[in-house]
């Protein structure tokens, strides 16, 4: 892939009986505060970031990454990956970082952090961004943007997580609350709640592209594409098809190869119906006035990608064949996709289910069985208990779970060189800042990260030495 990309994951938390104090609001906190002071798993910080974030809300791992509270919700962000196999293992790292601080501290049989994001008592959604970094120099034109807004609006019919029901952001689409009965299952948890394309905000007025230009590295040679439409994928699979084919069409993107001739007459609209369609034909409009639907738009993309960048590396190459591998199965034979595809997977554990116990999609109990399958805790939790069909899915769920990626950054980023900085500053009694790409010492020392690509080994070293660190 060798592209620079990183997931930021919002967990959800469920405490199951008032054995529990504080409530669901009090264990993000306690998580957070035992992966730095009890697990040793990073350096907390010891400075205010924003009026929202005071000393101590949250710090950078030892894999590089970043663990910190967000409006209340626990939110882990890995650290800059260049392949696939790297982004998948190590978001899978910090599912499994706070998951073993629920078990050590001893509540893990009766409090959750759930890997999704809806809440179906409130109607609230929590994300899954996605952040690519990209040429400075790419040219987003309104047909590229286009062309791109095409694409992230269908892919959903892979890496979509699935969900029972419906939510209407109504501050923003002003509707009336509706009962919409019909739709009892729908394949995307994000799709109710993107109400623009492009925007710069990220709360509320929620875009598939967020707009902000913030690359957290050097402005001059890069900018960070940070999407907020993904759903959290518990496939690691899923996970890798997701950040995959979005990486190779950011490719297609800056070499000026995309398809030509595929823009979403309304890609919001779309997002939400493709989602929604229960006969999973999910037709799309095109802005020309020409009907489709999401499997065309996907082949497109995948016949351009195919053309132009098979044979580059076996990464791209093994990416090229599961997405194919992917899209005939989604109709001929979707069942050969569980384990792999989320919402796939999910949607067969629930029929089977309400099959056995001749219940409506409307009983409570399913809705529970829904929030199940995103569970951490692999003694509970549904998705840990499917095995798939496919034996590609299967190893590579099985090859993505590296416990090392916990506590060691990738080899070939700047996370490298803050895991560096990250574990000198864990034995520090002196003041530090460390940012994603700039770490600084009391007095002014200071070292700027500007090139993601940079693993900074030597610089970091000779900085921390310099600086008399440690």
């Amino acid at each position: 892939m060798n592209r620079i990309v990183g997931l930021e994951t919002e967990y959800g938390c469920l405490v199951a009986d008032d054995r529990s104090p504080g409530g669901p609001d009090a264990w993000p906190v306690r998580v957070k505060n035992h992966v730095f002071r009890k697990a040793s798993a990073g350096a907390i910080d010891l400075h205010y970031r924003d009026y929202e974030e005071p000393p101590g809300n949250g710090g950078y791992l030892l894999n590089g990454g970043r663990l910190y509270l967000d409006m209340g919700h626990l939110e882990y962000s890995s650290p800059e990956c260049r392949t696939i196999e790297d982004l998948v293992a190590y978001d899978l790292a910090g599912d499994t970082l706070v998951q073993g601080a629920l078990e050590e501290l001893g509540v893990a049989d009766r409090v959750s952090l759930i890997k999704n994001n809806v809440d179906h008592h409130t109607g609230a959604t929590f994300g899954c961004h996605e952040n690519y970094l990209m040429r400075r120099d790419a040219e987003f034109t309104p047909d590229a943007l286009a062309a791109l807004l095409c694409f992230l609006a269908t892919r959903q019919i892979f890496c979509g997580t699935g969900r029972i029901g419906v939510a209407h952001p109504l501050a923003f689409d002003f509707e009336p609350t509706r009962a919409d009965e019909d739709v009892i299952f729908q394949i995307s948890q994000r799709a109710d709640h993107i109400v623009n394309d492009i925007y710069q905000w990220v709360q509320f007025n929620r875009a598939i592209i967020n707009a902000r230009d913030e690359p957290l590295a050097d402005h001059r040679k890069f900018r960070r594409l940070h999407l907020l439409i993904g759903d959290s994928n518990m496939s690691p699979f899923a996970c890798a098809l997701k950040g995959g084919t979005t990486a190779l069409v950011l490719t297609l993107l800056e070499e000026g190869r995309l398809p030509g001739g595929w823009a979403l007459a309304d890609a919001v609209q779309a997002t939400r119906d493709i989602s929604r369609d229960a006969t999973r034909q999910w037709p799309v409009t095109l802005a020309d006035g020409r009907s489709c639907d999401a499997l065309d738009v996907q082949r497109a993309f995948h016949a351009s990608a195919n053309a132009h960048l098979r044979g580059q590396d076996a990464e791209t190459d093994w990416l090229l064949n599961q997405w194919c591998f992917t899209l005939d199965c989604l109709r001929a034979k979707p069942n050969a996709l569980i384990g792999g595809v989320d919402w796939i997977t999910k949607f067969w554990l629930l029929e089977t289910f309400r099959a056995a116990e001749n219940l409506e999609w409307t009983d409570p109990w399913l809705q529970s069985l829904d929030l199940e399958y995103h569970n951490l805790n692999p003694a509970t939790g549904l998705f840990h208990g499917v095995e798939p069909p496919s034996k590609t899915i299967g190893e590579f769920n099985a090859r993505a779970r590296r416990p090392s990626a916990m506590r060691t950054p990738p080899a070939d980023t700047r996370a490298w060189g803050r895991g560096i900085a990250v574990e000198q500053f864990m034995g520090e009694t002196r003041p530090y800042v460390i940012n994603w790409d700039a770490i600084t010492l009391e007095g002014g020392s200071h070292i700027s990260m500007g090139d993601p690509f940079n693993t900074y080994d030597s610089e970091m070293r000779q900085f921390l030495t310099g600086a008399g660190a440690g």
